[in-house]
């Protein structure tokens, strides 16, 4: 059996009234230093998304995730940020920030198995 490392996760909430303070899970980004990992899993769900938010651009929101993704993966189209290393990427990613797409708190856990702590959370809190 491995030895099970920290990791760090955070939950990708959709805000589209920040004003309202209403939000709908839509992601997780999850980051274990010990195993160099970084990855984001997301999922829209047009209809319940315009049931809860009937004005909601979903190709932008899409598009947003999208960048989430490009991040996590180090790609040189995703720009500057890309670039960082995995650390300093999943702060940025994890940062407090008052869009449409927001962030939860940073939560910390142990796990041997980063890829499946990222599908077990996803199924958790976005599903």
């Amino acid at each position: 059996m491995q030895e099970k490392k920290s990791y760090e996760y955070a939950v990708i909430r959709l805000v589209p009234r920040v004003e309202r303070e209403e939000f709908l899970n839509v992601g997780v980004v999850l980051y274990a230093a010990g195993q160099k990992f970084l990855d984001v899993k997301y999922h829209l769900d047009k209809k319940r998304l315009r049931a809860f938010f009937g004005d909601v651009d979903i190709k932008e929101t899409q598009k947003y995730l999208e960048s989430f993704e490009s991040i996590c993966k180090g790609n040189k189209e995703a720009g500057a940020i890309a670039a960082l290393p995995i650390a300093e990427r999943f702060r940025w990613l994890s940062a407090n920030r008052s869009t449409v797409v927001q962030i939860s708190k940073v939560h910390t856990g142990l796990s041997a198995d980063p890829v499946g702590k990222l599908k077990e959370l996803y199924e958790q809190l976005v599903l």
